[in-house]
């Protein structure tokens, strides 16, 4: 029994450490509806929630829903385009390529996004308080 224990420790310890332990560093950035037109380059700016059908937390649904945005593209504080997103699982791969248009290089490896804050069942979300929240890999 002894030996057996010992063996599993031993074959556990070696599997674990084996493994990659190169860590991903992620960070993220937000894209509110501040503008900030001074800044050279390009420059997000969330411009409107359009709609937000996503299911509230504390309810089953059987749909997931969508949340669809439009996002300002500024460069040297002049107007590059509006364009209109859908965040839904059927749209992730264009919207992550429309990001990484935009976005600098050292973040153009896009690992997630998400509209903030994510509906509460009873809870009205003021307008004001949307973003978009992008998670990339440094």
């Amino acid at each position: 029994m002894k030996k057996s224990l010992l063996l599993f420790l031993l074959i556990l310890g070696t599997v674990t450490f084996a493994q990659n332990t190169k860590t991903e560093s992620v960070q993220s950035l937000k894209i509110t509806q501040k503008k900030c037109l001074k800044k050279k380059g390009f420059n997000l700016v969330l411009a409107a929630v359009v709609s937000d059908s996503r299911c509230p937390e504390g309810v089953t649904c059987i749909w997931a829903g969508e949340a669809s945005v439009t996002v300002s593209v500024y460069k040297d504080s002049k107007l590059v385009e509006d364009h209109t997103m859908v965040f839904s699982m059927k749209n992730e791969q264009e919207n992550r390529q429309w990001f990484s248009k935009y976005l600098l290089e050292k973040q153009k490896n896009v690992k997630s996004f998400s509209v903030f804050p994510y509906p509460k069942e009873g809870v009205k979300i003021n307008p004001k308080n949307y973003y978009v929240k992008i998670g990339y890999i440094k």
